[in-house]
């Protein structure tokens, strides 16, 4: 996946497919967007001059462009248990719940995970 430096922040730029991401950024995603990730693709040019769409996230460190097609968002959040049928996250979805499961899923977990 490529990194760059963003021209406009000094943060890092990083591309990826959404089944690549940390489960930690799965769950941040579903906060920032609890209504789903459709409505927010960007369009932009990848470096084949190819024309790509993809969601973007912030981190405090990293500027995430999520490569995905408004149908594969659909499909995500269809999938996703923690949606609702009308694709909006669940009133019992809880952050700081999510990711303390993730922490301890994680606790003893030596392997990397990219």
């Amino acid at each position: 996946m490529p990194i760059s430096k963003s021209p406009n922040s000094s943060k890092k730029r990083l591309v990826k497919d959404y089944d690549n991401l940390p489960e930690e950024i799965i769950i941040r995603l579903k906060a920032e967007y609890p209504y789903g990730f459709a409505n927010h693709l960007i369009s932009y040019q990848n470096k084949e001059g190819k024309k790509v769409s993809a969601l973007p996230y912030e981190t405090e460190d990293i500027y995430y462009l999520i490569r995905m097609t408004v149908s594969e968002a659909q499909e995500i959040i269809e999938a996703d248990d923690d949606y609702d049928d009308d694709g909006t996250l669940r009133d019992d979805f809880s952050l700081g719940e999510e990711l303390d499961n993730v922490a301890s899923d994680s606790d003893g977990d030596e392997e990397d995970q990219d």
